[in-house]
C-alpha cells in the first residue's frame, strides 16, 4: 500500500529525479546563455539520490524519471541507476535526455536497467539547432538517437516544444522523423519558467489544438487510449507504430489527475511544476540525528504542500524564476 497520498486524494507513485543543474546545451527556452550552476557541495551526492529513490519506492512510488540539466553529464551516474532498478517494487526506471551522449551511453542505459528514453528534439535543421541550443551538436544528436533506436528498448520517444516562428514549420517533419523510426512523439507547450531574453514567450506561443490541427493535415490522428504515467494526451496514427501527443499546461490543464513529485538536483522535493512549493530533504539526509522527523516522514509531511493546479500566464513576468534546467523535466 502506498503512503504517498496528496491531500487532494491523489496518488503519488511518480518520481522524477534531478541528477545534475549542469547541461551541455543552453537551448533558449530553457536557459540564458551565462546561467550560473550550482556549487557542487548544494548538488545532491548520488549516494543521497540512490537513498531517496529507495525510500520512496519502498513507500510506493512505481516509476522513477531521471532527468538533469543533462543527467547524462553527471559521472558515475550508471552506477546510481542500477542501484536503483535493484530495488524491489520499482516497475520502471525511464530518463530524459538531450541526446548529446546517447551514442556512446545507450548500451549501458540498456543494461542497467533503463526501459524508455525521452530524447528532446526541437528540430531537423542543423543551423537552427546550433540556433536554439547554442551548441553546434546536431548530428551527434541524431546519431545518439540512430544508435538508441538500434537497441531493444521499451520505448524511445522525441520529445519537441513547439515555438511560432521559430519551429513550428517542422510539425510534420518532426513526426516523420519520430513515426519512421516507430518512436512517439510529444508536442510540448513552453513553459513559462525562468526569466530569459530570447524571445518573447507569449508571441510565441504555440496550442496543442494548434499542433493538432497541423499535423492532421498530413496524418489521420485519433484519440488514443494509450495512457501513460506522464501528462501526455495521445494520439493513434493511422499506418504508424508510434504515436503523436501533446503537452498541454496552458491549453488543457492536466492537475487534476496529477500523480507526479520531483526532486531538485539541490535535494528539494517540488510538488508541483508551476508552484514554488516545496521541501528541502537535504537536512534528512546530511543531518538526520538533529531532525525531529525522518525521511519518510518529512516526505509524507511535504505532500500536504502540493497544490490543487498552477496558473500560468503568459501575459505576466515569470512568477517562477527558476529555470527548467534547475527544477528537472
Amino acid at each position: 500500500m502506498s503512503s504517498l497520498i496528496d491531500p487532494y486524494g491523489r496518488k503519488i507513485d511518480y518520481l522524477r529525479i534531478s541528477v545534475t543543474d549542469k547541461c551541455d546545451f543552453r537551448c533558449t527556452y530553457c536557459m540564458d546563455e551565462d546561467v550560473t550552476f550550482l556549487p557542487r557541495s548544494q548538488i545532491l551526492s548520488l549516494e543521497e539520490v540512490v537513498k531517496v529513490a529507495k525510500t520512496f519506492i519502498a513507500m510506493g512510488t512505481k516509476r522513477i524519471r531521471i532527468t538533469g540539466g543533462e543527467p547524462l553529464v553527471r559521472k558515475n551516474l550508471l552506477w546510481a541507476l542500477e542501484q536503483i532498478t535493484k530495488q524491489p517494487g520499482l516497475e520502471e526506471l525511464t530518463m530524459t535526455t538531450n541526446g548529446s551522449q546517447l551514442y556512446k551511453m545507450a548500451n549501458d542505459l540498456l543494461n542497467v536497467g533503463v526501459s524508455r528514453i525521452n530524447i528532446s528534439l526541437d528540430t531537423l535543421k542543423a543551423d537552427r539547432f546550433f540556433a536554439l541550443t547554442r551548441r553546434d551538436k546536431f548530428q551527434q544528436v541524431i546519431d545518439g538517437i540512430e544508435k538508441a533506436a538500434s537497441l531493444d528498448f521499451k520505448k524511445l520517444k522525441i520529445n519537441s516544444v513547439m515555438l511560432k516562428h521559430h519551429n513550428d514549420d517542422e510539425l510534420q517533419d518532426l513526426a516523420q522523423f519520430a513515426l519512421d523510426r516507430d518512436m512517439d512523439i510529444s508536442f510540448i507547450e513552453e513553459m513559462p519558467l525562468g526569466v530569459i531574453t530570447s524571445h518573447d514567450r507569449a508571441a510565441s506561443y504555440l496550442s496543442s489544438d494548434d499542433v493538432i490541427e497541423q499535423l492532421s493535415t498530413q496524418f489521420t490522428l485519433n484519440e488514443s487510449q494509450h495512457i501513460t504515467s506522464g501528462p501526455t494526451r495521445y494520439y493513434d496514427v493511422t499506418g504508424y507504430r508510434g504515436r503523436i501527443g501533446v503537452i498541454s499546461p496552458h491549453s488543457h490543464n492536466f492537475c487534476d489527475t496529477c500523480n507526479r513529485i520531483r526532486l531538485t538536483a539541490e535535494g528539494r522535493l517540488l510538488l508541483c511544476l508551476g508552484n514554488e512549493h516545496s521541501k528541502d530533504l537535504k537536512p534528512f539526509l546530511r543531518e538526520p540525528q538533529r531532525q525531529s522527523l525522518t525521511l519518510e516522514e518529512g516526505i509524507i509531511d511535504a505532500l500536504a504542500l502540493k497544490p490543487l493546479k498552477h496558473h500560468f500566464n503568459l501575459d505576466e513576468a515569470p512568477q517562477i524564476l527558476r529555470f527548467m534546467s534547475a527544477t528537472g523535466g
